[in-house]
């Protein structure tokens, strides 16, 4: 009898962070980007957080994460550019989770920035107008 290789114990989140709004159906678009991702079934577990003005809030969302057996989070900064609140706030949080939960890993991923597919997505809007 062969012996089977160890499994592999990683369990992946990915957390969805925007800035959040006074206005729910602008904070309905995060809720609608998570049903999105799950469906393509790429991640073990798919949060939602908000940096203020919103629930759940930053550190709610990750507990959640660690809550579902999350070894290893991705924040998501669901924004345009890396302005201070994804290099000064959303690293904030991060080093304070990473305190908190000393034995998951928490990522801070680039914001959507100056992805090559942001072009299209601009020149569609564009389009739209006409």
């Amino acid at each position: 009898m062969s012996e089977q290789p160890p499994k592999d114990e990683s369990t992946t989140a990915a957390l969805l962070i925007a800035h959040g709004s006074r206005r729910e159906s602008a904070n309905q678009d995060l809720l609608r980007l998570a049903e999105l991702v799950r469906e393509r079934n790429s991640f073990d577990i798919i949060e939602i957080a908000y940096l203020e003005l919103a629930e759940p809030t930053i550190p709610n969302g990750a507990r959640a994460c660690v809550e579902q057996g999350a070894n290893r989070v991705l924040l998501l900064p669901y924004f345009l550019s890396a302005g201070a609140h994804v290099t000064d706030d959303l690293e904030h949080f991060r080093r304070e989770l990473s305190d908190e939960h000393a034995d998951v890993t928490f990522t801070l991923c680039d914001p959507l920035g100056l992805h090559p597919l942001i072009v299209d997505i601009v020149l569609d809007r564009l389009r739209q107008a006409d």
